[in-house]
């Protein structure tokens, strides 16, 4: 389930552009329980913070809640705040309001991040719990089925914002990470992890995310941290509305 590190070669991106953001929600659904409909045995899957997932999540939660096979699905997180697990805040909290708490989920099959502890503390568990669920060797990274992400309106994906230090690892699978226009730790997956995933799915919407979109799918000195997501022998696929996509070249 691992594989050796290796530098990131360039993934061409398939780019799937929906009217709605209602159409861009259930066409997310809809590959999310494709794939893991299609997965033999485990399906492991790292969550992401934000608006659009969590209407992803309450759409898994509500109309599609029958067909997702929950039982083999594994969830992760790609990122977490350095709050409680109870925070407003908290990814975990929004996965769990809006997902969990309503569908046959075995608490077994979720694996938070215990942000509660001292940051770097919490990533170094994270890191493990990786390793142990994986059955990791040294210096193997996990291969994530699905990962999910969104797009700051910094260009930033998981808690890998511009200028901070963990744009730069290339070893560890989990870091904290600060953030100085926070002024807080986050804990979050790095590239080298990332990219190691058979499919990783971004989810934009909204016309205020129409600029930033343009730069990272179109400018390619941009050099902004979405940019450096290329999954390895793996899929990237920005799922995006019209709103959304309305800068981007036709």
């Amino acid at each position: 389930m691992g594989s050796d590190p290796k530098p990131a070669t360039s993934t061409q991106p398939e780019i799937r552009i929906l009217a709605t953001p209602p159409e861009l929600f259930h066409a997310a659904a809809d590959e999310l329980i494709d794939q893991a409909v299609a997965k033999n045995g485990k399906f492991s899957v790292a969550l992401s913070g934000g608006s659009t997932p969590k209407s992803l999540y309450g759409l898994l939660a509500g109309e599609k809640r029958n067909v997702v096979p929950w039982e083999k699905i594994y969830f992760f997180f790609g990122d977490e705040r350095h709050v409680h697990p109870d925070h407003p805040e908290s990814n975990y909290r929004m996965a769990n309001e809006s997902m969990f708490s309503k569908v046959p989920v075995r608490p077994e099959n979720i694996f938070r991040v215990h942000a509660e502890e001292d940051a770097a503390q919490a990533a170094r568990n994270y890191e493990q719990t990786l390793r142990a669920f994986f059955s990791l060797k040294p210096n193997e990274f996990p291969r994530f089925d699905l990962v999910l992400l969104g797009m700051g309106p910094d260009g930033h994906c998981a808690s890998l914002f511009p200028g901070s230090t963990a744009l730069t690892e290339q070893r560890r699978l989990v870091v904290a990470n600060w953030v100085e226009k926070f002024k807080t730790f986050r804990i979050t997956m790095t590239f080298p992890m990332l990219n190691h995933a058979a499919c990783v799915m971004f989810l934009t919407s909204g016309t205020d995310k129409s600029t930033m979109l343009q730069e990272v799918l179109e400018n390619e000195n941009a050099d902004l941290p979405c940019q450096r997501v290329h999954p390895i022998n793996g899929r990237l696929l920005w799922m995006v509305d019209q709103a959304a996509a309305s800068g981007l070249a036709r």
